[in-house]
């Protein structure tokens, strides 16, 4: 299922909800949708080419904030698609947006941003996003890396 509303997201990916996801409450946790959001951010990220080992070393992403609106509530069984896209790529950061679409409900049910430092390991500090990076953001996102997106 590609949802109409993640046309413009050039990483889709497809998770099961799990019976664990939800809490006290009947419904899949808040907690889980920054997750969701980190798997598509960890495979966006992957594909630019700019994921370092474990432990990190070299130059590499580290999360410097995240926010989510929480449309609707998600419950067990479901699947969830989660687009993820590059909205602003700055000095040494990149915006990110996320949007997380519910099977069941054919809808979106959440929407997240985050903002990726890119950062030299052992001189702990933020360093310029490499320009091969660069490159393959344009190539993934099909518009120029500083161009924001099309919808």
């Amino acid at each position: 299922m590609t949802h109409e509303s993640l046309a413009g997201f050039p990483v889709v990916v497809t998770m099961p909800v799990q019976w664990g996801d939800q809490d006290s409450f009947g419904h899949v946790n808040n907690t889980v949708y920054l997750r969701w959001c980190e798997t598509a951010r960890v495979e966006y990220l992957s594909r630019i080419g700019l994921m370092v080992a474990s432990p990190p070393q070299g130059v590499g992403p580290i999360v410097a904030s995240v926010a989510c609106d929480y449309r609707q509530p998600v419950t067990y069984p479901d699947t969830i698609h989660v687009g993820t896209r590059v909205t602003r790529v700055g000095t040494s950061s990149l915006s990110m947006e996320h949007r997380v679409v519910s099977e069941r409900l054919d809808a979106v049910v959440a929407e997240a941003h985050s903002t990726v430092v890119v950062l030299d390991y052992q001189q702990s500090r933020s360093v310029p996003v490499p320009e091969d990076a660069r490159r393959a953001i344009e190539r993934l996102e099909g518009r120029a890396a500083d161009a924001s997106p099309v919808e």
